[in-house]
């Protein structure tokens, strides 16, 4: 049976060649996510190892309250108490913020999510472990700072410059007194690490004066880890825990931010396989009907239907596994090419050299494309092996196709089964992850009853405009509906997950940009990027500038009730928000102008308490862990009013919150400006100038709701670029079917030539076949993958449904591109077959 296998494919090589590819193409995708993974998760490993190198234990907060309700937090005393027991050789007390360089030309150095600020604990020659100076020396003093070499180099800094370091909102210009070199997984994908003095560091890091972020343990020679954590744990107050080092190890290894990239990579890559099933399965069936006869001829001398089957299937597996072995090699350098589209280029590389003979995705790369090609290739092998002995001795194969009856009904099951599970939806991912693909397979399955209606429409538009070639096209695709089915069915697939994703963003981004534009209740709000914060005095630094007619810091206050509910407020400047000098507030009842003096709420939030104005409100301040602990709260409700979520539900006066935290109580949220009449562009270019902060966004309505709109942007560009693979094998389906079609058809093609229908002719059919295809499969796809977009948003208040039309054209004219572009080459070949020679096959 072996031999045989191996004559058939060496028999009709070309015919696997377009299939062949799609796996290969599948399984590189599948074998280079699984390599960069694992050599990601290698570096990640070595770098969690390679990080702080003097820490044998850990101890740090669990969370939990201590005594009087407060977090518990480590502390000086505590960290002479550690240091004081048997076994340690030190006891450091950690400092951790965010520190954010500037460079030379005021941009900011490295990702805002990766901007570390650390503190410098030098021992009694100067060097810190953790980081090991490579020029300079430690900053000794407020004005001083130290910060990793990649960094430094990408800033343009050297030792002696000054830097601009922004932390809490601040802007501070400090000398660079040294450079050091780090293993620590921020610098890795990006960062900076920028260390202070210990006494500037505790001013500017510490949760709470005397305290730290950890105490960290070095466990003297000869003493374990373990050990060490259980002596240190007897010292502990409650809400404390001490955690040894290969738990803190297993801890970064067992984090999930580890496996994303390498789990949404593994997805494009199945889809990328599910879509070459597609070509597999056409394929084997072409070929099935083309080889009915010598099938026949197989069982009339004794083969049974296991040997068939078994023949096919071999004959799929062998394809397979060829195209997984070479699929394998390219995952290498696809695998090359991700370390390059996601590496940062700073500092050491988060990525670990690839292990290309690792056996996991070499084992894994062989099972899933003999898995895929084998399982695509199952059906066309049961219909090959059902072929009766005595079909041998008919000369009119291949047999008419079986009844679409049996599968039209499931289609139609699946297509309302798969409608209503969109419909129902609302935005969960769950159900839409079910829903569109039975909504695909239910289309799949009623093409070939969609098509040749839809084919009869088309009819005469083609036939003026193309004459009988576009007659000849449109009777080859109805001919054959189970072929065209198959054909479009893999881009219907792709262009329904293009659609999806497109109409999806295209909503999110327009619900975006409305509600960024609705919740700007001023003329400018100037706010944070993610993961910074607005200085504490930046409100009355614009409050300096001229043009400005109002201003105020929001920030967020949260109070619980006598009652036991939960009030959130956002805490304003009374003098601004009164008088209607911000806008943006419409007074209901009461008036804001006593503010000073007492609460304002939303009409919602009056309505869901029962309140009104003169009603009291007594409670107490809840502190960043949500204990009651802060200044006490007795105020009249002196206003309801309606406006944006960025000043509700409730308003407060700064004063409410006075001694909680900063000057005014809290961190800022935002700034709300007013300006005078017809000022605010010149403002907001006056604002920008005045704080000079490139970790400061300052919109007005309009920067507001563009940003928010495109702020979707990249991730629709890398999820273009990651479907783009499965795209190009929607396209190679195509070509090969069209392909196979010419070798099935030469008899067909060569009459068609003697009776008049010159070569130009023959390649205008057959690129009018591939386009109707084509457009079949778009249009399938736009309408499911439009439907799936709809339903991932529609659940979502205040959602507007946005229909990219042009985008949704331009993927039926990239169809039409692929169909035009499959039918070059076959086109080519059947021009070139002699008529004689077609005619007496």
């Amino acid at each position: 049976m072996f031999r045989t296998v191996l004559r058939s494919v060496h028999r009709d090589l070309r015919r696997f060649v377009l299939p062949a590819l799609a796996v290969l193409i599948g399984v590189a995708c599948v074998s280079g996510s699984l390599l960069y993974s694992r050599s990601l998760a290698e570096g990640a490993d070595r770098l969690q190892r390679a990080s702080r190198p003097d820490v044998s234990v850990e101890v740090r907060a669990t969370g939990a309250p201590a005594a009087g309700g407060a977090p518990a937090v480590p502390d000086e005393a505590l960290r002479r108490r550690l240091a004081a027991l048997p076994g340690v050789a030190a006891a450091r007390g950690t400092l951790v913020g965010r520190a954010f360089l500037v460079a030379r030309d005021g941009t900011l150095v490295g990702p805002a999510s990766g901007a570390a600020g650390v503190d410098f604990t030098p021992d009694r020659h100067g060097a810190d472990p953790r980081y090991a100076l490579t020029g300079g020396r430690g900053p000794r003093g407020p004005g001083e700072v130290a910060v990793d070499r990649w960094s430094a180099g990408r800033a343009g800094y050297r030792v002696g410059d000054r830097v601009r370091v922004v932390v809490s909102g601040e802007v501070r210009s400090m000398r660079l007194t040294g450079v050091f070199t780090v293993d620590d997984p921020v610098v890795a994908a990006g960062g900076t690490v920028t260390a202070f003095d210990q006494a500037t560091a505790r001013t500017l890091f510490a949760p709470a004066p005397g305290a730290y972020a950890s105490v960290t343990l070095t466990a003297a020679p000869g003493t374990a880890p373990s050990v060490l954590t259980e002596r240190a744990a007897r010292v502990l107050p409650a809400g404390l825990e001490a955690v040894s080092r290969p738990d803190l190890d297993a801890e970064a290894a067992a984090a999930p931010d580890r496996a994303k990239l390498g789990t949404l990579l593994l997805v494009f890559a199945g889809i990328a396989l599910f879509v070459s099933a597609f070509l597999v399965g056409n394929t084997f069936t072409m070929l099935s009907a083309a080889r009915a006869r010598e099938h026949a001829l197989l069982r009339a001398v004794g083969a049974s239907r296991g040997r068939v089957l078994r023949t096919v299937l071999g004959e799929a597996a062998l394809v397979g596994a060829v195209a997984a072995l070479a699929g394998y090699v390219t995952g290498i350098g696809v695998a090359a090419a991700l370390g390059t589209l996601f590496d940062p280029g700073a500092g050491p590389g988060a990525a670990a050299p690839l292990r290309p003979l690792a056996p996991v995705p070499l084992l894994t790369a062989l099972a899933v494309g003999v898995a895929v090609t084998a399982a695509a290739a199952y059906v066309p092998a049961l219909r090959a092996s059902a072929v009766a002995p005595v079909a041998a001795l008919r000369t009119d194969l291949p047999a008419p196709a079986p009844s679409l009856r049996r599968r039209t009904l499931a289609g139609a099951l699946a297509t309302v089964v798969g409608a209503l599970l969109l419909a129902v939806a609302g935005g969960e991912l769950a159900v839409l992850a079910v829903g569109l693909p039975v909504l695909l397979a239910g289309l799949v399955l009623l093409t070939p009853v969609i098509a040749p209606p839809l084919t009869r429409v088309l009819g005469a538009p083609l036939r003026r405009a193309t004459g009988v070639r576009g007659v000849l096209a449109l009777a080859n695709v109805r001919r054959n509906p189970r072929r065209t089915a198959a054909t479009a069915g893999a881009l219907t697939v792709c262009v329904a997950l293009v659609s999806t994703v497109t109409v999806a963003l295209s909503s999110l981004s327009a619900t975006a940009g409305r509600k960024a534009g609705a919740e700007l209740p001023t003329d400018l709000r100037i706010s944070a990027v993610d993961f910074a914060e607005v200085g504490a005095d930046t409100a009355d630094r614009v409050a300096r500038l001229p043009h400005v007619a109002a201003v105020t810091a929001v920030r967020e206050g949260s109070f619980e009730l006598r009652d036991g509910s939960t009030l959130w407020a956002a805490v304003v400047d009374p003098d601004a928000v009164g008088r209607g000098r911000l806008g943006g507030l419409t007074v209901r009842a009461g008036s804001l102008d006593a503010l000073a003096r007492g609460v304002a709420v939303t009409t919602a939030l009056a309505a869901e308490h029962g309140w009104k104005p003169g009603d009291r409100l007594t409670g107490r301040a809840l502190s960043a862990a949500g204990v009651p602990g802060g200044p006490a709260l007795d105020r009249p409700i002196v206003a309801v009013y309606d406006g944006p979520e960025a000043l509700g539900p409730a308003l407060l006066p700064e004063s409410a919150l006075a001694g909680a935290g900063a000057a005014r109580g809290g961190p800022v949220a935002s700034v709300l400006v007013r300006a005078e009449p017809g000022r605010t562009e010149a403002l907001k270019e006056e604002v920008r100038r005045a704080l000079d902060n490139p970790l400061l966004v300052v919109q007005d309505r309009a920067d507001a709701e563009r940003d928010a709109a495109e702020s979707f942007g990249p991730l629709l560009s890398v999820l273009y670029a990651m479907l783009s693979v499965t795209v190009g094998i929607g396209a190679l389906g195509v070509a090969n079917t069209m392909g196979m079609a010419v070798f099935e058809r030469v008899r067909e093609i060569g009459l068609l030539r003697a009776v008049g229908l010159d070569r130009a002719g023959v390649r205008s059919m057959l690129r009018v076949e591939s386009v109707v295809v084509s457009l079949l499969g778009a249009g399938l796809g736009v309408l499911a993958g439009g439907a799936a977009g709809v339903a991932a948003v529609s659940g979502q208040p205040g959602a507007v449904i946005s229909l990219p039309w042009l985008s949704l054209l331009a993927f039926f004219a990239g169809a039409a591109a692929i169909g035009l572009l499959a039918a070059l080459g076959p086109g080519a070949r059947a021009a070139a077959l002699p008529v004689t020679r077609a005619v007496e096959r």
